[in-house]
């Protein structure tokens, strides 16, 4: 009995410390920046408060575990005269995997080293955006450019090993027009079995699947959509039901205008935040870790901004320009940007 007593009264302290989280008021911040050497790197995956990877642009896989003191990378090419363009990074908790835009599609495992070619794709449509694990990490996704009239979307179910297309006829259709962004590895976010991907183009919508991508929903948003640079750019849910998608006009980054939006109900409906609060234009949006859903950074080439409010007001706490951000706790996060990487210790 008074084991059951000391399990109850553990359990209400720990929501009792939830329910008086009081986030805080964050205003500037410091970033030390390590220079990648003119590569562009959209995609990191953070490991702990001394340790990264990333995926570049010139077929670099590159990672650090001495708080950026050194660093060591792979180079990747194919067939010797290809050098694929990483946009994507996904760890299976032992592996990395590192996804190529354009024709062909290359999705690389990278294991003690060494580089080898899990999938390839030859369409002159192809051009996949971003690839994440489920939280058991068997389970992988990878989501791309559709070459037909739905999305593409790869699905494995051995932790990376085999990666398979999922036909059209198993998809919904895409619209004409509609795409995905290749902007930070964040137009894609899963929880347990579900993921939500994020569009934009003609359409700005939330695909989600809540059965590891077998069947799918296709919900709408008020994000500013119908040109090809217009829409969701990044998607974050710090529960199932509680989420954000960020984004905007790429080609008018300073404009302000319905590119910002929140859900309660797991993503079936979305409330656009006023356009009076900046930001304007960002490509990656993340909650803080355990802040309840109160703090969450959003980075871009305008700069960074940070809400403390779950993304209803927003303060830009720097100008400098970062493609993506991930934490690795409260206090510590990772960000790429163009030619670097960036560390935040807040």
């Amino acid at each position: 009995m008074k084991r059951i007593f000391g399990i109850i009264f553990t359990f209400l302290f720990l929501i009792a410390c939830q329910q008086k989280y009081q986030p805080r008021n964050i205003t500037k911040i410091s970033i030390t920046n390590f220079k990648m050497d003119s590569v562009s790197v959209r995609a990191i995956q953070v490991v702990d408060t001394a340790s990264v990877f990333y995926a570049g642009s010139d077929g670099a896989i590159g990672y650090t575990l001495n708080n950026g003191v050194d660093w060591n990378v792979v180079n990747i090419q194919f067939q010797d005269s290809i050098v694929p363009n990483f946009r994507s990074l996904a760890s299976n908790g032992t592996d990395y995997f590192a996804l190529s835009i354009g024709n062909p599609a290359l999705l690389y495992k990278i294991s003690d080293g060494e580089a080898t070619l899990q999938y390839l794709e030859q369409n002159e449509k192809v051009f996949y955006d971003a690839l994440t694990f489920f939280e058991d990490r068997v389970h992988g996704i990878a989501v791309g450019d559709p070459t037909g009239n739905c999305a593409s979307i790869l699905l494995t179910e051995d932790g990376g090993e085999n990666w398979n297309k999922i036909p059209c006829d198993k998809l919904p259709k895409i619209s004409k027009g509609e795409a995905f962004f290749a902007a930070s590895n964040t137009n894609i976010k899963t929880i347990g079995s579900t993921v939500w991907i994020a569009s934009g183009g003609n359409k700005a919508r939330v695909l989600k699947s809540i059965d590891y991508g077998k069947t799918w929903q296709v919900f709408e948003t008020p994000i500013i959509q119908g040109k090809g640079p217009q829409g969701i750019y990044s998607i974050d849910f710090y529960t199932k039901e509680n989420g954000i998608i960020m984004g905007g006009d790429y080609s008018k980054p300073e404009e302000n205008k319905r590119n910002k939006a929140i859900t309660t109900d797991g993503g079936k409906t979305w409330e656009l935040v006023a356009d009076s609060q900046n930001p304007a234009y960002k490509s990656c949006v993340q909650y803080v870790p355990n802040t309840a859903g109160k703090e969450v950074f959003t980075v871009g080439k305008t700069g960074i901004s940070f809400s403390n409010d779950g993304g209803i007001t927003w303060k830009e706490v720097s100008n400098e320009p970062f493609y993506a951000i991930q934490f690795v706790d409260r206090n510590t996060a990772w960000l790429s940007g163009n030619s670097k990487i960036g560390k935040l210790e807040l």
